[in-house]
């Protein structure tokens, strides 16, 4: 292609087929994702790594990004966004929240031409102003870049500075001058921008096409890209635009009282007035299906065993809630906090299966429990593997479909500390809870009609998948954790944790 000032054809225009042999090039913001603005991914980075202040320190700093950005150079508004979001933050903090944060919002907002012509390339790199850092784990595992070209930051002691490496922030001639080293005598087939600072490098392709703004095209779903999204962190439930980000900031004081008045209701009232305790103080309770009744313990019959699909930790809590009395249940372990304001008895499982066995037995013969076998939570629709432990157990057994929704906040993290998982939950406006109980397993289809165990766990995986339209997998703790903080999820609790056990719910 010529010079930097031609025009170039829109990506609509660009043919997919035969595209096997060809490398595509494509910038991130406005060219692989719809928004222009990468604003909300730092943002999610100051969060979920520096809290409620860092996040105000870059909100505060926006505006003169901004004006930068527009009035001065794209390079020195990039600068102002990375140094108020990385400065001080500690290198492996920033690559957790890249892998187990971002991609969720990422892959919620990839552009479906750009995608069309990405995806058919055989080799693909992505070219971006943003950090690398931030961007490079999404393309690499989502989108199946095979090279990742961005924004490098200086760093001191495994913290980064938030100053840019030289050459400087990749936008303009820097962008070509990273594509050329890259790419050094093979010129790529395609390259794909949104903007004049974009078109350096797509004219060094022999074939450049423009990405038109229009943010009213719809994103490409999930189910289109190499993997599906089935595990991911962060607290925060939408994107944070500037707007959003001024609105959280507000509303955290004012949600975190909210959180402790709802806490206290439901840890201090008598549990047949939860319900409508949290109902006054806008916690959404639904109630779906019959509950079987209490068992009556002069009838010397095993309590009922309720099997739910997990969803966050209180889960047990919204299951006794909706029956209006208390249900204890077995953990794979809490935090200290949680099991101090918990209304209900919680007990720990200690992975010794035969111990555990004996315990759950023990636990029946009072009275009903509830179990998670999943052994801990998904966002997502999806059912992880269920532990088989439980239908050994007893055969009086009922499925609970959980679901819940947030707006705000999620309840729940791998990365962070689980003790405030309850707090972000009960600080979303209106948080709400679905409590589906599913009829009670037939005796033919239990242990003690010969069914083996991971048959029956198998079957109840599949009626709960089936009643909330989720789909089943055989993904466990382990791939959870490995996927989102890069450890099995053992983590010791200071003198009541034995060594094998792990936390979370």
């Amino acid at each position: 292609m010529g010079s930097t000032t031609e025009t170039f054809p829109t990506i609509d225009s660009c043919l997919s087929t035969n595209r096997e042999n060809d490398t595509v090039v494509a910038d991130m913001d406005g060219t692989l994702l719809i928004g222009r603005s990468s604003f909300p991914y730092f943002a999610l980075v100051a969060f979920e790594i520096g809290g409620i202040l860092r996040l105000l320190f870059l909100l505060l700093l926006t505006p003169l990004a901004g004006l930068l950005y527009y009035f001065v150079s794209e390079s020195a508004g990039i600068r102002v966004l990375i140094f108020a979001t990385f400065a001080g933050m500690r290198v492996s903090d920033i690559e957790s929240v890249a892998r187990a944060v971002l991609p969720k919002f990422y892959a919620s907002d990839v552009h479906p031409e750009s995608w069309r012509v990405f995806s058919a390339c055989g080799k693909r790199c992505v070219l971006t102003a943003n950090p690398r850092i931030m961007v490079e784990a999404f393309s690499k595992d989502f989108l199946a870049a095979d090279l990742v070209l961005g924004t490098e930051v200086e760093t001191w002691g495994g913290r980064a500075t938030g100053v840019v490496k030289g050459p400087g922030v990749l936008v303009g001639k820097n962008k070509a001058e990273a594509m050329k080293a890259a790419f050094r005598e093979r010129v790529p087939e395609i390259g794909l921008g949104d903007r004049h600072t974009d078109f350096p490098f797509m004219s060094l392709c022999k074939e450049g096409y423009i990405v038109p703004p229009k943010p009213e095209v719809k994103a490409v779903t999930i189910d289109k890209l190499p993997k599906p999204i089935i595990f991911h962190d962060g607290r925060l439930v939408q994107k944070p635009s500037p707007f959003m980000a001024l609105l959280t900031i507000l509303w955290i004081p004012v949600g975190f009282l909210l959180a402790c008045l709802r806490i206290a209701a439901g840890s201090l009232l008598p549990m047949p007035l939860v319900y409508y305790a949290f109902w006054a103080l806008g916690v959404r309770v639904t109630v779906k299906g019959t509950p079987p009744p209490p068992v009556k313990k002069s009838s010397g019959q095993s309590g009922v065993l309720f099997i739910c699909s997990h969803r966050t930790l209180l889960d047990p809590i919204f299951l006794s809630t909706a029956l209006g009395r208390p249900i204890p249940a077995v953990t794979y372990s809490v935090s200290r906090l949680s099991e101090i304001i918990s209304p209900i008895k919680t007990v720990r499982l200690s992975r010794d299966r035969a111990k555990d066995a004996a315990m759950i037995k023990k636990l029946l013969q009072e009275g009903d429990l509830a179990i998670c076998p999943e052994g801990t939570t998904c966002r997502e629709p999806f059912l992880l593997r269920f532990s088989s432990l439980f239908a050994e157990l007893t055969d009086e057994l009922v499925p609970v479909a959980m679901v819940n929704r947030m707006s705000m906040f999620h309840g729940t993290t791998a990365r962070g500390w689980k003790g405030m998982d309850p707090f972000y939950f009960f600080m979303n406006p209106s948080p709400a809870y679905e409590v589906t109980f599913l009829n009670k397993l037939p005796n033919e289809l239990t242990c003690g009609a010969g069914k083996s165990s991971h048959e029956v766990a198998n079957y109840i995986q599949r009626v709960i998948a089936a009643t909330l339209s989720y789909e089943c997998t055989t993904f466990t703790r382990k791939d959870k954790y490995r996927a989102l903080a890069g450890n099995d999820g053992i983590v010791v609790e200071k003198s009541r944790i034995k060594p094998n056990q792990a936390m979370g719910c």
